[in-house]
This record gives structure tokens, C-alpha cells and sequence, in this order.
């Protein structure tokens, strides 16, 4: 169950008490963020304005991956591997569908069972939101928030399919994807985009009698790789074998993500991709707003279901009604 956002909106106060790193300021942050609220709004605004100097110095990293890759196990294996080295994780996640279901990373955390009771572990899930671009935005502010707080690692899995991946690679800095052994299959169903989106592909549960298929499936997906147009011109993509069940290959995909995070870093491309993530922020939020809009207010409201029922029959084009709602919304 949600906390209640706090009653004082006074976003100094709030500020306070995340820079503090208390945890239960945090949750009530979030949940001020969450809500749709105009006032709660107002003061979430202000909030992370306020905490904007204090955010940016985390490594955000993105996981996507197949039903059943792991993305849970991965997740706190990896997150428990790096509070043991002294880092603070908040793992967050996007998934549109959260409006029904509150985001499968709710069920999830029984699998996160070490890093679900890690004092140095932060895990939230997506906010509900009728649009992915809403619950995007949210998922930003959110990743602010945390950042914030001190915590210096921030994984975002996204859990749905189609946009949602393109969401989660425009708001870190890292974005990888998660794989299975036999590759021969998985390359039937595998979704260029979301490939050429990734930084780096891990082919789990390389344990076990599992280890020569995890190797080969590693060897197929390096061969497709290279016919695909990469996402960094200064960063080849690199596919590994790990097992989040022992553990083995977690250090090393970790030490592959910093390895990218000082050679990003270096060319120039770490801070460029930040700032353009920016700019997609502001649209994703322009976007919530006007969706917002559209839905809230009476006149169009109104009128929406003739509008609705005369493009259903034909007697109107969908170019037209757009047209009638801009003007509606004087636009």
C-alpha cells in the first residue's frame, strides 16, 4: 500500500529530509510525485527544481530482457554485489501497464530476497499512468529524487514490451540487455531496435550443463551484432556470459558497465547523451500534460464521444477529428 504524500508540501522541508537520506522522506517524495493531484503537482515541481543541483551523479543504468531471462535474479544479484562494495542502489521500473497490475516489480521483490532487505537498497515501482510517456516522466523525477538521497547506482527495468525499452535507454546511461542460452531460438524473436539499442548483451544462467549453450548463444549473438548499427560510435557492444543464480560474471559485468561509464565519459559522448535525455524529459512531460488535458477537460470531454463514434463510422477522418479536438483545446 502507497504511502500518503506528506500534508506540509513545503518542498524545503522535503528537500531536507531527502538530502538526510531518510528513507521514509524519500517513499513520500515519490508518492508526492506520483500524484495527480494539482497541488501535489505544484509542490513535486518544486521540489525537484529545488534538488536539480544535487542530482546527476549516479550511474543509471537500464535493464530490459526476454520473459524469464531473470531480470529479477540479475538485479539483485548485481545490486547485492555492489552494497557490499559500498555503493547505495534504488531500483526502480517502468511499465505501462502499472494503471492494472502496479507494475509486476511489486511481485518481483520476492525475488530480490537479499537486496529487498538491504538497508543500502531502495526498490520502487513504476508509477500508475495512462501513457508510457507519463509514466516515463515520473519514473525520471523519481530517479532525481533518489539521486538525491545519495544513492549512486540507479537500475531501471523496464518490464512491458515495444516503447518501453526506448524509454528506459533514453533515460540512463547504460542499457542492457538481457539474454538466454539457446540462441537459435532467441534470435528467431530477437526485436532489432531494442538490440541496437544496448550497450552491452549478457546471456544468463550460464551455470551448470547450461554453460556450453550460454557460451554458443554468446557466439551468435556477437555474429549478429555485427550487422547491426550500434548505438555509441565510440563504443563496440560487448556480449558476456553471466549466472545470477552462483553469482559467477557479476563482477565483470559490472566492471564492463564502468568500463564504458570512463570511455563515454571520455569522448564526450556521457555528458551529450545526458543533456539530449533532458530535452526528451521536458516533451515526455509536455506530452503527459496535454494527454492530461485532453482527458480532464469538460468541454472536450463532452464532445469527445461523437467525436469518437463519428470516426468509427467513417462519416469523419481521424485528420479531421484531431483537428476538432486542437481547436477544442485551442491548439
Amino acid at each position: 500500500m502507497s504511502l500518503a504524500p506528506p500534508r506540509n508540501l513545503d518542498s524545503g522541508s522535503l528537500a531536507s529530509g531527502i538530502l538526510a537520506g531518510d528513507r521514509s522522506v524519500v517513499a513520500r517524495a515519490i508518492t508526492l510525485i506520483e500524484s495527480r493531484r494539482a497541488d501535489h503537482q505544484a509542490a513535486a515541481r518544486q521540489l525537484v527544481q529545488d534538488l536539480l543541483p544535487r542530482t546527476g551523479n549516479a550511474l543509471r543504468i537500464g535493464i530490459t530482457g526476454v520473459p524469464g531471462v531473470g531480470k529479477s535474479t540479475t538485479i539483485d544479484a548485481l545490486g547485492t554485489f555492489l552494497t557490499r562494495q559500498g555503493h547505495k542502489i534504488a531500483v526502480l521500473a517502468v511499465d505501462p501497464s502499472s494503471a492494472r497490475t502496479g507494475g509486476s516489480i511489486l511481485a518481483d521483490k520476492t525475488r530480490m530476497a537479499r537486496l529487498s532487505c538491504d538497508p543500502q537498497a531502495f526498490i520502487r515501482p513504476s508509477p500508475a499512468g495512462g501513457t508510457l510517456g507519463g509514466v516515463a516522466a515520473k519514473t525520471r523525477e523519481t530517479m532525481l529524487i533518489c539521486e538525491a538521497a545519495g544513492y549512486d547506482v540507479v537500475l531501471v527495468e523496464t518490464i512491458g514490451t515495444g516503447q518501453s525499452e526506448t524509454a528506459v535507454s533514453d533515460m540512463t546511461d547504460f542499457f542492457l540487455v538481457l539474454m538466454l542460452p539457446g540462441a537459435g531460438d532467441e534470435l528467431q524473436g530477437l526485436k532489432k531496435g531494442v538490440v541496437e539499442l544496448a550497450d552491452m548483451i549478457a546471456v544468463n544462467k550460464a551455470d551448470g550443463d547450461n554453460v556450453a549453450r550460454a557460451n554458443a548463444a554468446a557466439a551468435e549473438y556477437r555474429a549478429a551484432l555485427h550487422i547491426l548499427s550500434p548505438r555509441s560510435p565510440n563504443w563496440s557492444p560487448p556480449v558476456v556470459t553471466y549466472s545470477a543464480l552462483t553469482g559467477n560474471g557479476i563482477a565483470e559485468l559490472w566492471a564492463t558497465i564502468l568500463r564504458h561509464r570512463e570511455q563515454t565519459g571520455t569522448t564526450g559522448e556521457f555528458a551529450a547523451r545526458r543533456r539530449e535525455q533532458q530535452v526528451k524529459w521536458m516533451w515526455a512531460m509536455l506530452e503527459d500534460r496535454l494527454h492530461a488535458r485532453l482527458k480532464s477537460d469538460p468541454t472536450v470531454r463532452g464532445k469527445l464521444p461523437r467525436i469518437e463514434a463519428a470516426v468509427a463510422e467513417g462519416s469523419m477522418s481521424p485528420a479531421v477529428a484531431v483537428d476538432e479536438i486542437a481547436t477544442l483545446l485551442g491548439l
